[in-house]
């Protein structure tokens, strides 16, 4: 496949990595003349085979993931240039690192220096927080995923690939495997169960517990085998392996490892600040050169090599509004430059017609208070705004700035409506969505479970069910993630026993939970 040339612009030079979803190889962008590194993905290799409305909608996710992770601005993390489609394949195209990932320098280097697991670990921290600030989810934070540059800092590959795949309905592949590292996947991921912030902080731990004793904490024959002793066994403390690591810096591994996820730290920045202490201090005298990850904190900002470059300008920011048509000559310059809300109205619909939703949004944030200014802030003009406004915010992944506009909605709403309108759940439901892509799982649960029984009584009434049964799966997904496997597993077998009534047992929902349920069991078992 050397020498394809992908999207009629991307030519395929040399693989470099290869794994169970696809391949990556460097490549170079003919237009730019640069050297690239383009990943190409097999779907049908991981879900097994897909129907045409089914393969158009994992392409839709996968661009939109994409687009996603492409606004986070962190130095820790791989720059992305293009993704798409090409025949089959779906392609991601990234900027190429120079240097080796975080498996080879380990084996290479042996034992691994303490004080440069820290430096990998903090300067990790430092990306998931940005990460996980959007929100998003790694799901599959390991060492072949992490690049050491010449200078020391580390880049993070493979941001929301593993989001594309994993959702409730390829959670788990056509042959039965977990999507994702079996080593590597926190208890809650490997029993299917809903993923957050907490679950990159295990992965985080089992990545730390491997640089500092040299080995995965959880290791087996089997997948299932490594994915029972990450729910049941306790981790060994690497001290008892390297007695020269620092005793906070075990406890700090012993805590990302903790089964459930409300014991591990809160977030990427309390465990930056428990690593901070540990960090080499500037002039400690220790060698540095290249590949070493202490240099970043050694001789922070300092260029490497000891060159000089020039600054990058800025980009000039582009319009929020459609610029107004020329006024006539006498024509006051105030009200000519007043952004006209219904023509900012129809640029929203081509944007997002276009997929262009980053830009929809900027315009929908700036144009509400407009609109309210000139409609009143209780019109319908500013209530279907609004509502755009959460919606494209929800598809643009800002669920922080989401939430408040939902809860908003949700108020008004129910003064309105009354507390079992369709519409009032609706907005409660993707609050508790938000919720739960925030990494508050509890609150989540909170939120589904105080929306349900209004869903059941429509159902109750020959509405669709499929509203609280959605729901019902949800709160089933947020247990496991609790730590409540029973509750889960009683939570998702009624909701099994209430799909395949409605439905009839050859439906997808009661084929997917009869499938979840059966790997639970393997799981637990070992």
């Amino acid at each position: 496949m050397s020498g394809r040339v992908v999207a009629g612009r991307y030519q395929l030079a040399t693989v470099i990595g290869q794994g169970g979803m696809g391949q990556v190889w460097t490549a170079y962008d003919q237009r730019l003349d640069r050297r690239v590194a383009v990943k190409l993905l097999r779907p049908d290799r991981v879900t097994g085979p897909v129907d045409s409305r089914a393969a158009d909608e994992l392409r839709r996710r996968f661009v939109r993931e994409c687009r996603i992770t492409a606004q986070v601005d962190h130095p820790g993390l791989v720059t992305v240039h293009d993704a798409g489609s090409d025949g089959e394949d779906l392609y991601l195209v990234m900027q190429y690192v120079e240097g080796a990932d975080l498996a080879d320098h380990l084996a290479e280097h042996d034992p691994y220096p303490w004080q440069w697991a820290v430096s990998v670990a903090a300067q990790l921290c430092a990306v998931l927080c940005a990460v996980h600030a959007v929100p998003i989810v790694h799901r599959d934070l390991k060492p072949r995923n992490v690049i050491v540059r010449p200078d020391g800092a580390v880049t993070v590959l493979d941001l929301g690939v593993a989001s594309v795949l994993d959702t409730d309905t390829t959670r788990l592949t056509h042959t039965g495997s977990p999507i994702g590292s079996p080593a590597y996947m926190a208890p809650e991921q490997a029993m299917g169960g809903a993923v957050g912030p907490y679950t990159d902080l295990y992965a985080l731990g089992v990545l730390l517990h491997e640089l500092l004793s040299g080995d995965v904490p959880f290791a087996g024959s089997t997948a299932l085998g490594v994915l029972h002793r990450h729910l049941h066994e306790p981790p060994l403390p690497v001290r008892r392996v390297r007695p020269d690591i620092p005793g906070q810096l075990e406890t700090l591994v012993l805590r990302l490892l903790a089964k459930d996820p409300q014991h591990r730290p809160a977030d990427a920045q309390e465990v930056y600040e428990h690593l901070a202490p540990l960090l080499p201090a500037r002039g400690a005298g220790l060698p540095t050169g290249p590949l070493d990850p202490t240099r970043p904190f050694l001789r922070p900002h300092a260029p490497w090599p000891d060159r000089g470059a020039a600054p990058t300008p800025s980009p000039v920011s582009a319009p929020l509004f459609p610029p107004p048509s020329a006024a006539p000559a006498g024509t006051a310059t105030g009200a000519a430059a007043r952004p006209d809300v219904a023509a900012a109205v129809d640029e929203v619909k081509r944007l997002l017609g276009e997929g262009r939703i980053t830009q929809a949004v900027d315009i929908l944030g700036a144009l509400l208070p407009v609109a309210a200014e000139q409609h009143g802030e209780n019109s319908a003009v500013v209530r279907v705004l609004r509502k755009q406004y959460a919606a494209t915010l929800m598809d643009d992944g800002q669920y922080r700035r989401a939430l408040p506009e939902l809860r908003r909605l949700a108020d008004e709403r129910a003064a309105q409506a009354g507390p079992a309108d369709a519409q009032l759940l609706q907005f409660r439901q993707d609050a508790a969505q938000c919720l739960e892509q925030l990494g508050e799982p509890a609150a989540a649960l909170a939120e589904y479970r105080a929306v349900l029984p209004y869903c059941e009584n429509h159902r109750a009434t020959g509405g669709d069910p499929a509203r609280a049964f959605g729901i019902r799966n949800r709160i089933g997904h947020l247990l496991l993630a609790l730590g409540d496997h029973a509750g889960a597993r009683v939570q998702l077998q009624a909701l099994l026993y209430d799909a395949e009534r409605a439905y009839g047992p050859h439906h997808p929902l009661p084929v997917e939970l009869r499938r979840r349920l059966d790997r639970q069991a393997e799981v637990q078992g070992g």
